[in-house]
């Protein structure tokens, strides 16, 4: 649920033991946690205290109590250390819908088109009606389907009666939507009261062309993947989304159910229009194998989590090494073409051909010494060549008429006239 992103030293002391927010024990099961944060969420929620800022203050101080009792690793964490051992920037954040108003519900439709995950919380009136009784259940024998659509920010409510042989065997509820709808699948358990408490929820998924939730309740435990786990966090440090993509992985509380009726529903999450689906349950004795599938995916899984979690320490220390030999080969690339250059320089110098300069009419040359040019010097060294150079255009031109190619009787009258 919403966690409040709660900044600076002053705002972190005022922030409550999430075991005093709930009003449970150290030791409390999940079931108990659950319980208390349902209660109390249902009396806070800002659906029905749309005039009380305190009791949404205080909702989301429930939420974001319960956002960290729910799960084991941060509970664990938070006992041993307290607030200070988690990144609050990575707790899991839901907003409610029928609270956005327009402007923002367009800003979320956005960033979840985008692929942004957003959890949705369920409306309080759904969740009120369920406790109160008042929904209308309609029957989903087991190995059929239905299908329907439901409007945003409401639920149709099944119910599954199952036997014991197939409560021995196994109950699978899926639910899918072809027009890639968003939806909640829910599970719903009943109170003391006849009414309905809200035991589990499964957001829909995109998988393929389709999204889809499923529920499945084999003897064992089953995970189901919340895409919004350290989801800022991932999206601070990209290389992170790698080794955190199976810390999304969340215990399913209920793993099996008992012969009788349960209670199911599917929410509507679309944040404008109705959201289409089919809902089905199965019985898994007709699906042994892939049971047996499913359970041996799951314990692989779990088995390749633990291991990335020591890869990444591996990969963490190797990257850095990486980083600091990259950055040594820069520096050393450039000490070497620097060495290089001003060895070529030092090279250049062993010459007397220096480039001339006559900044006053004189040349001086750039190893220091000079050397002046007279105007007469200048003439002496250039006037045997101007001298000599009309007679050598006319001796060219002669050669030039003379050396015609003459043949035959042509070469004795050209000598001829040569003498």
């Amino acid at each position: 649920m919403a966690g409040s992103n709660i900044e600076g030293t002053s705002a972190q002391a005022l922030r409550r033991d999430p075991y005093e927010v709930l009003s449970v024990s150290r030791d409390s099961s999940d079931q108990e946690i659950k319980t208390a944060y349902r209660k109390l969420a249902l009396k806070y929620h800002p659906d029905k205290n749309a005039n009380n800022p305190e009791a949404s203050e205080l909702f989301k101080e429930v939420a974001y109590s319960y956002s960290i009792l729910s799960d084991p690793e941060k509970r664990r964490q938070y006992d041993n250390s307290g607030f200070e051992a988690l990144d609050t920037e990575g707790m899991d954040m839901e907003i409610d819908l029928s609270n956005l108003g327009t402007v923002n519900t367009v800003f979320a439709a956005l960033f979840s088109k985008l692929g942004v995950p957003i959890k949705t919380t369920i409306s309080a009136n759904v969740l009120e009606e369920a406790l109160n009784g008042t929904v209308t259940v309609r029957p989903l024998p087991i190995g059929t389907s239905v299908s329907g659509k439901v409007e945003k920010q409401c639920a149709h409510f099944f119910g599954v009666t199952i036997s014991d042989e197939q409560a021995e065997s196994g109950i699978v509820v899926r639910a899918t939507s072809a027009a890639q709808s968003k939806f909640k699948l829910l599970y719903f358990e009943q109170d003391l009261n006849a009414g309905y408490g809200l035991a589990l929820q499964e957001d829909s998924e995109k998988t393929g062309k389709i999204t889809s939730a499923g529920m499945y309740f084999l003897h064992f435990q089953v995970y189901r993947m919340d895409s919004t786990v350290n989801a800022l966090a991932m999206a601070k440090d990209p290389e992170a989304a790698f080794f955190k993509r199976l810390e999304g992985l969340q215990p399913c509380e209920v793993s099996q159910l008992k012969a009788g009726t349960h209670i199911f529903a599917v929410y509507g999450d679309n944040f404008f229009k109705p959201a289409t689906y089919m809902i089905e349950a199965l019985c898994a004795k007709t699906y042994e194998d892939t049971t047996t599938k499913l359970k041996d995916i799951e314990a692989q899984i779990l088995r390749k989590r633990s291991e990335l979690r020591q890869f990444e320490t591996e990969y963490r220390k190797a990257l850095a090494r990486f980083q600091e030999v990259t950055n040594r080969y820069t520096q050393e690339k450039q000490s070497v073409d620097e060495m290089l250059k001003h060895r070529d320089s030092i090279h250049s110098s062993f010459t007397v051909a220096r480039t001339v300069a006559f900044p006053t009419g004189s040349g001086y040359f750039s190893n220091g010494s000079s050397s002046k040019f007279t105007a007469e010097d200048n003439k002496s060294e250039t006037s045997p060549g101007d001298e000599g150079s009309s007679d050598s255009k006319d001796k060219s031109s002669k050669k030039k008429w003379f050396n015609l190619n003459l043949k035959g009787s042509d070469k004795k009258a050209r000598t001829r006239y040569y003498c």
